[in-house]
């Protein structure tokens, strides 16, 4: 079988070559791919936005199945499309991609499965929005533009000032688009962060191990936000009775719901998750995998991706075999390289060596994110988040030790990674097993 797999990124490359790994998969294909997934099958330079010409490549090459990666395509109704032209396809509807393409349904999700989640109210109004948070409103609070951003969307307030500053931003000035249209002011929520994926076809869920994904730019999680520059699987804080709390006050009760609310959800559920005093409580949800969780979660899972991805989109999860869901019971650690400057205005160009090197070493996977290859021919760079270097290890601290000296092989001009991924994890496991 021919798998189409539609993205650039890291989780891409992620996602290919675990399919590839399939004895059911002949050839995987990638739209528009990258350099890494070039070495496993055929790019098509394509936007992953050309929902016509994706539909159309899937019919010429007779593929089996498409994967789809991003979020904005699934909100424009990709998986529609290729399902209206008789192909399989793994990730839901535009109507149920809205659960991340807009925050204020996603919120009205949570409220109609009695999901936990942080106070909120939603303004599309600046006079609403500035009155409420000139009230009784306790900072730091959130700022959220209902809309897809590109990871801009979320603010931290940490004050009434910044608040409004926030506000006329996305409400006034429109810094955001028509993202910003409408905007969702929610409760600070406090404690450790995890990332949680479910696959479902609707009926039936399965829960992925979960993973920590490390979002700010600096050691010791300080500075702007990013992507993710890195993360860790699994994590010491979803514990087996947290994630069975997660999976019955949260994944069911959302898949239930959506499905009452005649948008049944199939594909990947990405609920992040606040591990709070008071219980585990709901960040957001996004209709896809992560970045860079894929990268660490995927390479623990032994069983047949396209065994379990194919039940999702025919609809026959619950006959999948247990195989298909065995978990490789270390643990894993990727490290992002990013680009000088990265989040911000960032050079582009910049060869790329030793990555080869890095890959020869055991246990250690190199997936590309912001790579292409320049006239000569070089590896180069070409985003923000250049590559996502992962390890496997017995314990954290091992799959630690792998990942960073791997990093030691790879350089780049202005070349920046977090040297404290996994270290939280490693320090409260004491280097024991995972």
């Amino acid at each position: 079988m021919k798998v189409l797999v539609v993205g650039s990124g890291g989780r891409e490359h992620a996602l290919a070559w675990k399919l590839s790994k399939s004895p059911r998969v002949t050839e995987v294909l990638c739209a528009p791919g990258n350099p890494g997934t070039a070495r496993i099958g055929r790019n098509f330079p394509i936007p992953v936005t050309d929902l016509d010409g994706i539909v159309a490549i899937a019919v010429r090459e007779g593929v089996g199945l498409v994967v789809v990666g991003p979020e904005a395509p699934l909100c424009l109704g990709l998986a529609d499309k290729l399902r209206a032209a008789g192909i399989a396809v793994f990730g839901p509807s535009a109507d149920a991609a809205r659960i991340e393409g807009s925050k204020a349904f996603s919120k009205q999700v949570m409220a109609q499965a009695s999901v936990p989640t942080a106070t909120y109210k939603t303004f599309t109004k600046l006079e609403d929005a500035e009155s409420w948070v000139t009230g009784a409103v306790v900072y730091p609070m959130v700022v959220k533009a209902s809309g897809l951003a590109a990871g801009k969307g979320v603010v931290i307030c940490r004050d009434e000032a910044e608040a409004i500053a926030t506000l006329r931003a996305f409400l006034a000035d429109r810094t955001l688009g028509d993202a910003g249209a409408t905007v969702v002011v929610e409760d600070f929520l406090s404690g450790e962060e995890i990332s949680v994926f479910c696959v479902t076809d609707g009926a039936t869920l399965f829960a992925l191990p979960a993973s920590q994904d490390h979002k700010r730019v600096g050691e010791g999680d300080t500075g702007p936000n990013t992507g993710g520059m890195g993360a860790y699987s699994p994590t010491p804080f979803a514990t087996d009775a947290v994630m069975a709390r997660i999976e019955r006050e949260v994944l069911v009760p959302t898949v239930h719901a959506m499905s009452t609310m005649d948008c049944p959800f199939s594909g990947l559920l990405f609920a992040g998750m606040m591990l709070t005093r008071g219980g585990p409580r709901t960040l957001e949800f996004n209709c896809r995998f992560g970045d860079p969780e894929t990268q660490v979660v995927l390479p623990r899972l032994k069983g047949d991706l396209l065994e379990l991805l194919l039940a999702v989109a025919n609809g026959s999860l619950e006959n999948v075999s247990p195989s298909a869901l065995e978990i490789d019971p270390r643990a894993a650690v990727t490290v992002v390289l990013a680009s000088g400057g990265y989040p911000g205005a960032f050079a582009k160009g910049f060869p790329i060596t030793g990555v080869e090197k890095a890959e020869a070493l055991p246990d250690v996977l190199v997936f590309h994110a912001g790579t292409a290859f320049d006239g000569a021919g070089r590896l180069v760079t070409a985003g923000g988040r250049v590559l996502a270097v992962t390890a496997l290890g017995a314990d954290f601290a091992e799959a630690r030790r792998r990942a960073y000296e791997a990093v030691g092989h790879i350089a780049f001009e202005g070349m920046y990674f977090r040297k404290d991924i996994g270290a939280r994890a490693s320090a409260a496991r004491g280097g024991s097993s995972a």
